[in-house]
Protein backbone atom coordinates (compact mmCIF):
# COMPACT_ATOMS: atom_id res chain seq x y z
CA UNK A 1 0.00 0.00 0.00
CA UNK A 2 1.32 3.43 -0.98
CA UNK A 3 1.89 6.16 1.57
CA UNK A 4 -0.07 9.43 1.22
CA UNK A 5 0.79 11.42 -1.90
CA UNK A 6 3.80 13.71 -1.81
CA UNK A 7 3.61 16.45 -4.43
CA UNK A 8 6.91 18.15 -5.26
CA UNK A 9 7.56 21.28 -7.29
CA UNK A 10 10.50 21.67 -9.66
CA UNK A 11 11.46 24.49 -11.99
CA UNK A 12 11.65 23.50 -15.66
CA UNK A 13 14.93 25.22 -16.53
CA UNK A 14 15.82 22.44 -19.01
CA UNK A 15 13.93 19.57 -20.72
CA UNK A 16 16.00 17.07 -18.73
CA UNK A 17 14.04 18.07 -15.60
CA UNK A 18 11.09 16.05 -16.92
CA UNK A 19 13.27 13.00 -17.58
CA UNK A 20 14.85 13.20 -14.13
CA UNK A 21 11.69 13.47 -12.08
CA UNK A 22 9.66 11.03 -14.16
CA UNK A 23 12.41 8.49 -13.53
CA UNK A 24 12.58 9.31 -9.82
CA UNK A 25 8.78 9.07 -9.61
CA UNK A 26 8.85 5.52 -10.95
CA UNK A 27 11.62 4.56 -8.51
CA UNK A 28 9.90 6.19 -5.51
CA UNK A 29 6.52 4.64 -6.28
CA UNK A 30 8.21 1.27 -6.54
CA UNK A 31 9.26 1.70 -2.91
CA UNK A 32 5.84 2.55 -1.53
CA UNK A 33 5.69 6.34 -1.90
CA UNK A 34 2.83 7.86 -3.89
CA UNK A 35 4.99 10.60 -5.39
CA UNK A 36 4.21 13.10 -8.12
CA UNK A 37 5.63 16.42 -9.28
CA UNK A 38 4.52 19.64 -10.91
CA UNK A 39 6.68 21.97 -13.02
CA UNK A 40 7.03 25.73 -12.66
CA UNK A 41 8.38 28.32 -15.05
CA UNK A 42 10.12 30.24 -12.24
CA UNK A 43 10.99 29.89 -8.58
CA UNK A 44 8.88 32.70 -7.15
CA UNK A 45 5.54 30.95 -7.78
CA UNK A 46 6.98 27.63 -6.61
CA UNK A 47 8.00 29.17 -3.27
CA UNK A 48 4.59 30.80 -2.83
CA UNK A 49 2.82 27.51 -3.51
CA UNK A 50 5.02 25.66 -1.03
CA UNK A 51 4.37 28.13 1.77
CA UNK A 52 0.64 28.11 0.95
CA UNK A 53 0.55 24.31 1.22
CA UNK A 54 -0.32 23.65 -2.42
CA UNK A 55 2.77 21.45 -2.76
CA UNK A 56 4.56 19.38 -0.12
CA UNK A 57 8.14 19.90 -1.23
CA UNK A 58 10.10 22.17 -3.56
CA UNK A 59 13.41 21.48 -5.27
CA UNK A 60 14.70 24.98 -4.56
CA UNK A 61 17.61 27.11 -5.62
CA UNK A 62 19.54 28.74 -2.75
CA UNK A 63 17.80 32.03 -3.49
CA UNK A 64 14.41 30.29 -3.42
CA UNK A 65 15.34 28.70 -0.09
CA UNK A 66 16.00 32.12 1.42
CA UNK A 67 12.68 33.46 0.19
CA UNK A 68 10.81 30.37 1.41
CA UNK A 69 12.35 30.76 4.85
CA UNK A 70 11.39 34.44 5.07
CA UNK A 71 7.94 34.05 3.56
CA UNK A 72 7.10 31.12 5.84
CA UNK A 73 8.16 33.06 8.93
CA UNK A 74 6.00 36.00 7.83
CA UNK A 75 3.04 33.60 7.62
CA UNK A 76 3.66 32.11 11.05
CA UNK A 77 5.07 28.81 9.85
CA UNK A 78 8.46 27.39 8.99
CA UNK A 79 10.34 25.37 6.38
CA UNK A 80 13.41 23.22 6.52
CA UNK A 81 15.97 21.74 4.15
CA UNK A 82 15.12 18.04 3.91
CA UNK A 83 17.95 16.93 1.62
CA UNK A 84 20.52 18.30 -0.80
CA UNK A 85 22.92 16.86 -3.33
CA UNK A 86 26.51 16.07 -2.39
CA UNK A 87 27.46 18.54 -5.13
CA UNK A 88 25.45 21.35 -3.48
CA UNK A 89 27.89 21.72 -0.60
CA UNK A 90 31.02 23.85 -0.23
CA UNK A 91 31.02 25.62 -3.59
CA UNK A 92 32.79 28.85 -4.51
CA UNK A 93 32.51 31.51 -7.19
CA UNK A 94 35.45 33.14 -8.92
CA UNK A 95 36.21 36.47 -10.56
CA UNK A 96 38.23 35.84 -13.71
CA UNK A 97 40.34 38.10 -15.93
CA UNK A 98 42.14 37.41 -19.19
CA UNK A 99 45.63 35.98 -18.84
CA UNK A 100 47.12 39.17 -20.33
CA UNK A 101 45.15 41.49 -18.03
CA UNK A 102 47.12 44.04 -15.99
CA UNK A 103 44.83 43.28 -13.03
CA UNK A 104 46.75 41.15 -10.59
CA UNK A 105 44.50 41.21 -7.54
CA UNK A 106 40.99 42.09 -6.48
CA UNK A 107 41.73 45.73 -5.70
CA UNK A 108 42.88 46.22 -9.28
CA UNK A 109 39.30 45.79 -10.50
CA UNK A 110 38.21 49.09 -8.95
CA UNK A 111 36.47 51.20 -11.57
CA UNK A 112 36.67 48.48 -14.21
CA UNK A 113 33.85 46.67 -16.05
CA UNK A 114 32.88 43.33 -14.52
CA UNK A 115 30.46 40.98 -16.29
CA UNK A 116 27.97 38.95 -14.27
CA UNK A 117 25.16 36.51 -15.04
CA UNK A 118 21.44 37.08 -14.68
CA UNK A 119 20.03 39.44 -12.06
CA UNK A 120 18.88 36.51 -9.89
CA UNK A 121 21.93 34.24 -10.21
CA UNK A 122 23.39 33.51 -6.77
CA UNK A 123 26.66 32.12 -8.09
CA UNK A 124 27.37 34.49 -10.99
CA UNK A 125 25.91 37.74 -9.69
CA UNK A 126 24.72 38.10 -6.10
CA UNK A 127 27.47 36.28 -4.21
CA UNK A 128 30.49 37.51 -6.23
CA UNK A 129 29.21 41.09 -6.26
CA UNK A 130 28.70 40.82 -2.53
CA UNK A 131 32.30 39.61 -2.24
CA UNK A 132 33.55 42.63 -4.20
CA UNK A 133 31.47 45.02 -2.12
CA UNK A 134 32.72 43.50 1.13
CA UNK A 135 36.27 44.10 -0.06
CA UNK A 136 35.44 47.75 -0.75
CA UNK A 137 35.91 47.37 -4.50
CA UNK A 138 33.46 49.39 -6.61
CA UNK A 139 33.08 48.22 -10.21
CA UNK A 140 30.98 48.96 -13.27
CA UNK A 141 28.65 45.96 -13.55
CA UNK A 142 27.56 44.60 -16.93
CA UNK A 143 24.75 42.11 -16.44
CA UNK A 144 23.67 39.36 -18.84
CA UNK A 145 20.03 38.62 -18.09
CA UNK A 146 19.32 35.20 -19.57
CA UNK A 147 16.64 32.99 -18.01
CA UNK A 148 15.56 35.49 -15.37
CA UNK A 149 13.39 33.69 -12.81
CA UNK A 150 15.49 30.53 -12.98
CA UNK A 151 17.92 31.75 -10.30
CA UNK A 152 21.00 30.97 -12.35
CA UNK A 153 19.97 27.40 -13.21
CA UNK A 154 20.10 28.50 -16.83
CA UNK A 155 23.77 29.40 -17.15
CA UNK A 156 23.34 31.27 -20.43
CA UNK A 157 24.01 34.63 -18.80
CA UNK A 158 27.05 33.23 -17.02
CA UNK A 159 28.36 31.87 -20.33
CA UNK A 160 27.66 35.17 -22.09
CA UNK A 161 29.67 36.96 -19.40
CA UNK A 162 32.59 34.63 -20.12
CA UNK A 163 32.27 35.30 -23.86
CA UNK A 164 32.31 39.04 -23.24
CA UNK A 165 35.55 38.61 -21.31
CA UNK A 166 37.17 36.70 -24.17
CA UNK A 167 35.97 39.34 -26.65
CA UNK A 168 37.60 42.10 -24.61
CA UNK A 169 34.27 43.80 -23.92
CA UNK A 170 34.73 43.60 -20.14
CA UNK A 171 37.69 43.48 -17.77
CA UNK A 172 36.51 40.53 -15.65
CA UNK A 173 33.71 37.99 -15.38
CA UNK A 174 32.04 36.23 -12.46
CA UNK A 175 31.11 32.53 -12.48
CA UNK A 176 30.89 29.48 -10.27
CA UNK A 177 34.22 27.68 -10.10
CA UNK A 178 32.86 24.51 -11.72
CA UNK A 179 31.68 26.52 -14.73
CA UNK A 180 35.08 28.15 -15.05
CA UNK A 181 36.42 24.67 -15.72
CA UNK A 182 33.43 23.68 -17.85
CA UNK A 183 33.72 26.78 -20.05
CA UNK A 184 37.35 25.88 -20.78
CA UNK A 185 36.42 22.29 -21.60
CA UNK A 186 33.64 23.33 -23.96
CA UNK A 187 35.77 26.02 -25.65
CA UNK A 188 33.95 29.11 -24.38
CA UNK A 189 37.14 30.13 -22.57
CA UNK A 190 40.54 29.43 -24.12
CA UNK A 191 42.83 27.00 -22.26
CA UNK A 192 45.23 28.96 -20.05
CA UNK A 193 43.57 32.11 -21.30
CA UNK A 194 42.21 33.33 -17.95
CA UNK A 195 43.36 33.96 -14.40
CA UNK A 196 41.41 33.96 -11.15
CA UNK A 197 41.85 37.19 -9.20
CA UNK A 198 39.28 36.53 -6.49
CA UNK A 199 37.44 33.56 -5.00
CA UNK A 200 34.49 33.74 -2.65
CA UNK A 201 34.08 31.91 0.62
CA UNK A 202 32.41 28.51 0.40
CA UNK A 203 28.63 28.35 0.16
CA UNK A 204 25.86 25.82 -0.45
CA UNK A 205 23.50 25.60 -3.40
CA UNK A 206 20.13 23.85 -3.88
CA UNK A 207 18.04 21.99 -1.32
CA UNK A 208 14.76 20.10 -1.08
CA UNK A 209 12.64 22.50 0.93
CA UNK A 210 9.63 21.20 2.89
CA UNK A 211 7.16 22.71 5.32
CA UNK A 212 7.56 21.85 8.97
CA UNK A 213 6.41 19.72 10.63
CA UNK A 214 6.65 17.12 7.88
CA UNK A 215 3.99 14.55 7.11
CA UNK A 216 4.73 10.82 7.18
CA UNK A 217 4.90 10.88 3.40
CA UNK A 218 7.46 13.70 3.33
CA UNK A 219 9.60 11.92 5.93
CA UNK A 220 9.50 8.77 3.79
CA UNK A 221 10.41 10.89 0.74
CA UNK A 222 13.54 12.11 2.54
CA UNK A 223 14.47 8.63 3.70
CA UNK A 224 14.13 7.22 0.20
CA UNK A 225 16.20 9.99 -1.38
CA UNK A 226 18.98 9.45 1.15
CA UNK A 227 18.83 5.74 0.38
CA UNK A 228 19.40 6.14 -3.36
CA UNK A 229 22.61 4.40 -4.42
CA UNK A 230 24.81 5.42 -7.32
CA UNK A 231 25.37 1.69 -7.82
CA UNK A 232 21.66 1.22 -8.63
CA UNK A 233 21.43 0.98 -12.45
CA UNK A 234 17.86 2.30 -12.38
CA UNK A 235 18.74 5.63 -10.78
CA UNK A 236 22.37 6.14 -11.75
CA UNK A 237 21.57 7.77 -15.13
CA UNK A 238 19.08 10.05 -13.36
CA UNK A 239 21.61 10.99 -10.70
CA UNK A 240 24.08 11.81 -13.47
CA UNK A 241 21.52 14.06 -15.14
CA UNK A 242 20.81 15.80 -11.83
CA UNK A 243 24.53 16.18 -11.14
CA UNK A 244 25.04 14.19 -7.97
CA UNK A 245 26.35 10.86 -6.73
CA UNK A 246 24.47 10.88 -3.39
CA UNK A 247 21.78 12.79 -1.51
CA UNK A 248 22.84 14.33 1.79
CA UNK A 249 20.92 15.53 4.83
CA UNK A 250 19.85 19.11 4.27
CA UNK A 251 21.72 21.89 6.04
CA UNK A 252 21.34 25.66 6.08
CA UNK A 253 24.73 26.78 7.34
CA UNK A 254 26.01 27.61 3.86
CA UNK A 255 23.64 30.44 2.92
CA UNK A 256 25.03 33.35 4.94
CA UNK A 257 26.93 34.98 2.07
CA UNK A 258 23.87 34.86 -0.16
CA UNK A 259 21.63 36.20 2.61
CA UNK A 260 24.01 39.14 3.09
CA UNK A 261 24.00 39.81 -0.67
CA UNK A 262 20.20 39.62 -0.80
CA UNK A 263 19.89 42.13 2.02
CA UNK A 264 22.53 44.47 0.61
CA UNK A 265 20.95 44.47 -2.86
CA UNK A 266 17.36 44.58 -1.60
CA UNK A 267 16.44 41.52 -3.64
CA UNK A 268 13.93 40.27 -1.07
CA UNK A 269 12.47 42.07 1.91
CA UNK A 270 12.87 40.52 5.39
CA UNK A 271 9.30 39.17 5.11
CA UNK A 272 9.93 37.50 1.75
CA UNK A 273 8.44 40.02 -0.66
CA UNK A 274 10.18 40.41 -4.04
CA UNK A 275 11.71 43.89 -3.96
CA UNK A 276 14.50 43.70 -6.52
CA UNK A 277 14.41 46.51 -9.04
CA UNK A 278 13.46 45.41 -12.57
CA UNK A 279 13.08 41.77 -11.54
CA UNK A 280 10.33 40.22 -13.68
CA UNK A 281 10.52 36.42 -13.70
Amino acid sequence: MLAPTVLMGAVAYDPKVVTIWEGFRTWLRGRGLDFDFVLYSHYERQVEDLVAGRIDAAWNSPLAWLRAERLAAAHGTSVRALTMRDTDQDLTSVVVVRADSPVGQLAGLAGRVVAVGALDSPQATLIPLGHLAAAGVTVDVRRFDVGVGLHGDHIGGERDAARALVAGEVDAACMIDANHLAFVQEGTLPPEGTRIVAQTARYDHCNMTVRAPESDGVRLFGTLLLGMSYADPQVRPLLDLEGLTAWREGRTTGYDALADAVDASGFYSPDGRVTATDYRP
